[in-house]
């Protein structure tokens, strides 16, 4: 093999790393995409918003109580999840997978709570297909409460992999994307807050 042949070679080790920058690279581009997602829906959310074809709007909907609950358990858990990472970066391991779990436990009462809102807004009639405004009230927030799902999965399997396999640098790499997950998942939910609930109790 010729000098310039083995120059042109990485070595395993780079060329490891720069597959997980490739991975990485990859998932902020999904991010984008998801963040273009969720500006379409909160645009469809604002132009919807007051056509209720007489029924219930916002302010005789949403409470306040269970949307500042859900805002709390969300923003406590994205602090969990960087008490994970940081863990993670000593070397911890027992401690990274505590820290997810009460990072699981945290987003799982958010489905909860989001679960039994909506619940009570179908049983009391004002389901998706009552109106355009509730149409695209569940569309925007139920799609957040999916991606939340998945990354309630997400953090399981990376558990799993976290006590089988260690904190190896494949390992590491994903709970690294899985954190990007899941402080998008907050960010998007400080908008729909922001946006869909403080304006709708006015």
């Amino acid at each position: 093999m010729s000098s310039a042949a083995l120059h042109a070679t990485p070595s395993g080790h780079d060329g490891a790393a720069a597959t997980h920058e490739q991975r990485a690279l990859g998932f902020w581009l999904y991010l984008m995409g998801d963040a273009v997602i969720f500006a379409l829906l909160f645009a469809t959310y604002v132009i919807m918003v007051n056509n209720t074809a007489g029924g219930p709007a916002g302010k005789d909907l949403f409470d306040l109580r269970n949307a500042a609950l859900e805002t709390v358990l969300l923003l406590v858990s994205s602090t969990t999840f960087g008490f994970a990472s940081l863990s993670a970066r000593t070397g911890n391991r027992g401690a990274v997978v505590f820290w997810l779990l009460v990072t699981f436990a945290l987003g799982a009462g958010f489905v909860f709570l989001e679960i039994r809102e909506f619940a009570g807004m179908i049983a009391a009639g004002a389901g998706p297909d009552r109106s355009g405004f509730l149409s695209a009230f569940f569309t925007l927030v139920g799609t957040h409460g999916v991606h939340v799902s998945m990354g309630l999965v997400w953090i399981l399997i990376m558990c799993g992999q976290v006590m089988t396999k260690g904190l190896s640098v494949p390992v590491v790499s994903r709970l690294f994307r899985l954190g990007l997950f899941w402080h998008f998942l907050d960010i998007a939910w400080v908008g729909i807050f922001s946006i869909v609930y403080l304006p709708g109790l006015l």
